[in-house]
């Protein structure tokens, strides 16, 4: 049984939902525990074989608690076989949805001390109806500037599900 860490900093869930999918991807054999990076855990990397890093963005970032962790674990996690994602909702579009092509991926990879070697961006979920008004406004102002779904009273899920699976293929693989 290979044991898997799954680490997530997700704002709204889909991250954890990616996740999620990506665990029952692996499938038998696997042994994955999910655990949010966002509380800067104590983990003892040699009870896992291999480690997955899932993070959101949020209004252009990456949260800080992220490049903390990274910078508390680099060593460990070049040491390991660690694999990264990000998911954003720039990643709906074609051209800005691989980490060549993502703006954040490259942000994030000139910023962090750490480059992961299997990488991955995947489109997000806008969920209009869960957000505070804030939040709601602001959401709704940045997808009107970039052509996307700007009605506060639905939910869209842009994640590409079998872009995730041959990505979890990729991860089992690595």
């Amino acid at each position: 049984m290979e044991k898997v860490l799954l680490l997530h900093s997700s704002s709204d869930g889909q991250t954890v939902k990616i996740l999620r999918h990506i665990e029952q991807t692996l499938g038998e054999g696997y042994q994955c525990e999910l655990m949010d990076l966002n509380t800067l855990p104590v983990i003892d990397f040699n009870g896992y074989q291999k480690v997955l890093i899932g993070a959101s963005i949020r209004y252009g970032h990456l949260n800080k608690k992220l490049y903390q962790f990274i910078e508390i674990h680099q060593k460990v996690l070049e040491a390991h076989k660690v694999g990264f994602f990000c998911v954003n909702l720039t990643a709906r579009k074609e051209g800005k949805n691989t980490p060549e092509t993502s703006v954040y991926m490259k942000k994030f990879l000139q910023k962090s001390p750490w480059h992961p070697k299997l990488q991955a961006v995947f489109a997000g979920a806008l969920r209009y109806p869960r957000y505070g008004w804030f939040d709601r406004m602001m959401i709704q102002f940045i997808m009107r500037l970039t052509g996307g779904e700007t009605d506060t009273r639905k939910e869209v899920e842009y994640t590409d599900w079998d872009k995730v699976s041959q990505f979890a293929l990729r991860f089992k693989q690595f």
